[in-house]
């Protein structure tokens, strides 16, 4: 299925200010599962662009600003086909039995996602997955759908713009959280069960948004979610927001060891304090193939797409 993608991101300055450069994850990177048929990236004021891969291989543009300005607008637009996710269904049982043993080659580079990057001094965390696991007994799939059923229940969704993720310790406390602070809850919960699990950022496609209703929590929208590596099947996402897994309206732009390696936008600027405003965000996915020309910000030159 081919998605329209539209994200448009605009600061304003209560006067002139000086931009910083800016690091922009905006584009995808093509894998069997998705492919970016177009890409569009429009500024105001003009950018030059460096761009680079980090040390996961997602693609990263630093937005160089000439002069001062009152307003940066930045207007991301995608074009992406999406095919069906992996799934673990297919998965041996013995390859996902406690403890979870990766091997070789496959150990040395997933040790960096297996660590808890976060405190649990009190033992809140291991306390909110202690019954999932007695539950699961050996079967690891069953702890990684118990855990997304668990957060998806215990968790009420709270809409956020806001930057920066909430410690999961406070997710669980106040049982209230983004998409960013369940997917962030899960990786760690994932990883003290022995599993390699990393952050993901993107957008969430939602066939009733389309039709003007209701329908997945986060739809039409940026959004994040988790990837836990199964032995024999590799990564899966799963979706504790709307208890997903291996979900095809998952929209994947970047993968991240932590939450704090996947903003979107990221910079500084030069100006008096309290120069800036709110930011305003506006996202909007769709299906089909409806790329809107952008009058106001610049384009500026993206690789190719191929």
């Amino acid at each position: 299925m081919i998605f329209t993608i539209r994200h448009r991101t605009t600061y304003r300055y209560s006067t002139s200010v000086l931009l910083g450069p800016h690091r922009l994850m905006t584009r995808p990177r093509g894998s069997f599962d998705m492919r970016l048929i177009k890409a569009e990236l429009a500024t105001t004021p003009p950018a030059t662009l460096r761009w680079h891969h980090d040390p996961l291989g997602n693609a990263i543009a630093i937005a160089d600003f000439h002069g001062e300005t009152d307003i940066l607008d930045i207007v991301s637009t995608l074009v992406v086909e999406r095919f069906e996710s992996t799934v673990p269904f297919f998965t041996h049982p013995a390859a996902t039995a406690f403890p979870i043993a990766y091997q070789g080659d496959d150990l040395a580079v997933l040790e960096a996602f297996m660590t808890p990057l976060t405190p649990d001094a009190d033992g809140v965390v291991d306390g909110f997955m202690q019954d999932i696991l007695d539950a699961a007994g050996t079967q690891g799939l069953a702890f990684l759908d118990g855990l997304n059923q668990r957060i998806h229940e215990r968790v009420a969704y709270s809409f956020r713009w806001e930057e920066g993720t909430q410690d999961p310790v406070d997710t669980i406390r106040w049982q209230s959280g983004s998409c960013r602070d369940m997917a962030w809850l899960f990786v760690e919960c994932a990883r003290r069960a022995g599993f390699a699990a990393r952050f993901v950022t993107g957008y969430l496609y939602d066939q009733a948004t389309d039709l003007g209703a209701g329908g997945l929590t986060g739809g039409g929208a940026t959004h994040a979610w988790a990837e836990v590596f199964i032995p024999e099947t590799g990564w899966v996402e799963y979706d504790p927001t709307n208890r997903l897994v291996a979900g095809e309206a998952l929209l994947r732009v970047a993968v991240a060891r932590s939450p704090g390696q996947a903003s979107p936008i990221s910079g500084s600027y030069t100006g008096p304090t309290g120069a800036a405003h709110p930011v305003e965000v506006e996202v909007s996915v769709t299906s089909g193939t409806d790329m809107q020309t952008e009058t106001d910000p610049v384009p500026v030159d993206l690789p190719s797409a191929a």
